[in-house]
């Protein structure tokens, strides 16, 4: 795949198709004339765009008539059968959906996976969880139009391959894309969960209106992905949004980045456990969340620090790009307030009174499903930039 610019034609290309998309899941089926008028498209690029959508089965063109004029119904396909599946690999979980080109969810399946898990093993399990789930809907291989990938680290859009620093180290050098290509017989695209977090809140979260959106995955790691100017954005060679590694401790924890006092030595699940594995029993994502939405005392210190670094953060990031929203997803996202009180504290004090005032942050509704659902929608994403 050919690295694009945030302004080149073939990312604006997708980003129109987009727009279609979003307006056809909205109002259902439309003249072009009508999604012209509702996507501030021209009538030329509409047509452009639905014809090569019909082509690529994404839609249905049917002649009818329009203020006694003649003219063509654009339907979103969703029951011959195509779709698009998504796989989400997390620390200690993986996840499988499959997505109708209208996006609807029609399938979906959350697995947990051992502790440092090899990811070829991953794999072997993501190919029984999708084949079980086409299974269940009667839907063929055939039919499968490709699978989108998220892992946990950032990709280098040059060779498609895991950053080393970025990266847990049993991803390291792992060609995920080969691997499952291998596996699957299906193409494979792929991206960095945090990206493709922030693509599922503008389609199944409630920010469809958004044009600037940042989106903070906090787990194991820390990263962040970002929509600018309604695009996501990849930057050169597509190592955007680290901002687990910036430093916010001189000379603090050590980092497998290489270098010490990152926010994600810092703040991260897996530095909060560790703080509180000498004072605590509570050795695991799950029981850190449960404790803390007890009020346990050392666990909401210790959420209170990781919320004050994470708001200072944010609070730079937000000075420098001016989002609407910052939308908090990973497991934290399920303390609401508990988590979200000492961010906001944090980013007020670091950023102008104005920025502060239009920025919300908020957590994010769609629980641990973000990864997977954005990786489907990659997939219809590429397919417009083959197809336009």
């Amino acid at each position: 795949m050919a690295r694009q610019s945030p302004g080149s034609q073939t990312s604006l290309r997708k980003r129109n198709q987009q727009r279609v998309v979003e307006a056809l899941v909205k109002v259902g089926a439309s003249t072009q004339a009508d999604l012209a008028r509702r996507t501030g498209l021209s009538t030329a690029t509409i047509s452009n765009i639905v014809s090569h959508m019909a082509k690529n089965g994404l839609v249905s063109l049917t002649p009818t008539t329009s203020s006694g004029r003649r003219a063509v119904s654009v339907r979103l396909l969703t029951s011959n059968g195509t779709v698009a599946a998504g796989i989400g690999f997390g620390r200690r979980h993986l996840r499988v959906v499959l997505v109708y080109p209208d996006y609807t969810i029609a399938a979906e399946e959350s697995i947990v996976l051992p502790q440092k898990y090899d990811p070829r093993d991953g794999f072997d399990l993501a190919k029984d969880v999708l084949t079980r789930l086409l299974d269940e809907t009667g839907t063929s291989w055939e039919a499968l139009s490709g699978v989108g990938v998220g892992i946990p680290g950032s990709i280098d859009r040059r060779d498609f391959m895991p950053v080393i620093g970025t990266v847990w180290a049993e991803w390291a050098f792992v060609d995920v894309v080969v691997e499952l290509e291998d596996r699957l017989g299906v193409p494979v695209v792929l991206d960095n969960d945090a990206n493709l977090g922030s693509v599922a809140e503008t389609i199944w979260g409630p920010y469809g209106g958004v044009t600037n959106l940042v989106y903070l995955k906090v787990g194991s790691g820390i990263g962040a992905g970002l929509i600018l100017n309604g695009q996501p954005f990849n930057g050169a060679i597509g190592v955007t949004g680290e901002v687990g590694h910036v430093q916010v401790v001189p000379d603090g924890t050590a980092c497998r980045c290489g270098n010490r006092g990152c926010l994600e030595a810092e703040a991260s699940i897996t530095a909060m456990l560790d703080r509180l594995s000498s004072v605590t029993p509570i050795t695991t994502t799950e029981d850190l969340v449960a404790a803390a939405l007890e009020e346990n005392v050392a666990v909401m210190r210790v959420v209170e620090d990781a919320g004050r670094l994470i708001g200072r953060v944010v609070g730079d990031l937000a000075s420098i790009l001016s989002p609407e929203v910052i939308v908090l997803g990973g497991p934290l996202a399920a303390l609401g307030d508990l988590i979200l009180e000492p961010i906001n504290r944090s980013f007020g004090r670091h950023v102008l009174p104005l920025v502060k005032d239009a920025t919300a942050i908020v957590a994010s509704t769609l629980d641990d499903r973000g990864e997977a659902l954005g990786a489907a929608a990659l997939v219809y994403h590429q397919a417009a930039v083959r197809v336009i």
